[in-house]
């Protein structure tokens, strides 16, 4: 991948209201007329709420467990990221295009820009929600790494957009509860990155049980210890390391970065350790 012009840091864009990535708000047009799947899988969270997470479980579920299979491409490939738009670097959709059935797909969108052919169609949706303040620090490092967000400012600053929902999808609050709603009368499974965290065995067993699928329980062990953080983290085909610095630099820091649950606020102090 070669990227064909700068990209760094263009200010968001507003969609209905939503700021959006500048070459994401430019797909939100074309995806309108995407026509989803009734095999279709839709993974959806707001960003750094473990999405990379549940698609890599999802994949393994679907590969029946053969990690081999797993590593045949970037999870970026595996799992197209539905509104991804980026010069020099094939969109979601081009990816999408060469993406066999059953199609595992990525998006942040909130419901007001989903295609709505993923709802016409009643395709599956596995939603994961974390806890504001970890995704806030997650969102803020991945703000400095990832540059096709524009410059987050001081902590300080990016937090206050954060709760005012003026960073890219906008308003986590908002975010989380309209895709609670669309659970009672949508087939969503929704799910909470600290469940996940605590008992990922059990969440496993459930995205099974949602999916439809059986396995062994030496498969569910074998996926459970391939898709825990220590081993994401080192497997490039998990950890976003094989993305063009000119993206993603990693040495600002690395896309899976800690991957725990509220442990880095420090009491007593009033500040949070980044």
């Amino acid at each position: 991948m070669e990227l064909v012009q700068d990209t760094s840091r263009p200010p968001l864009v507003k969609v209905k209201g939503v700021p959006l990535i500048k070459y994401f708000a430019e797909m939100v047009g074309p995806l309108q007329s995407f026509q989803a799947w009734p095999d279709d899988l839709l993974i959806s969270t707001y960003p750094k709420s473990g999405t990379t997470w549940v698609s890599e479980i999802v994949d393994m579920i679907y590969q029946g467990g053969d990690l081999e299979k797993c590593h045949r491409a970037p999870i970026y490939v595996r799992v197209p990221f539905l509104e991804f738009k980026c010069p020099g670097v094939p969109s979601g959709l081009e990816t999408l295009k060469e993406t066999p059935a059953p199609r595992i797909l990525k998006t942040h969108l909130p419901l007001a820009l989903l295609p709505q052919s993923l709802l016409d169609q009643k395709v599956k949706v596995i939603y994961v929600a974390r806890n504001a303040k970890d995704v806030a620090i997650s969102y803020y490092n991945f703000y400095k790494m990832a540059k096709l967000h524009p410059d987050p400012g001081t902590w300080d600053s990016f937090l206050e957009k954060f709760m005012d929902g003026q960073v890219s999808y906008g308003s986590w609050y908002q975010h989380v509860q309209e895709w609670w709603e669309l659970s009672r009368t949508h087939p969503v499974l929704y799910l909470f990155y600290e469940d996940l965290k605590e008992n990922p065995k059990r969440e496993t067993r459930k995205i099974l049980e949602f999916l439809g699928c059986s396995l062994s329980e030496e498969s569910v062990d074998h996926i459970v210890q391939h898709t825990s953080f220590k081993v994401m983290k080192k497997n490039p085909m998990t950890n976003y390391s094989t993305i063009p610095t000119e993206i993603m630099d990693h040495s600002i820091s690395d896309f899976m970065r800690k991957g725990v649950c509220w442990s880095g606020w420090v009491l007593g102090e009033g500040r949070v350790e980044l």
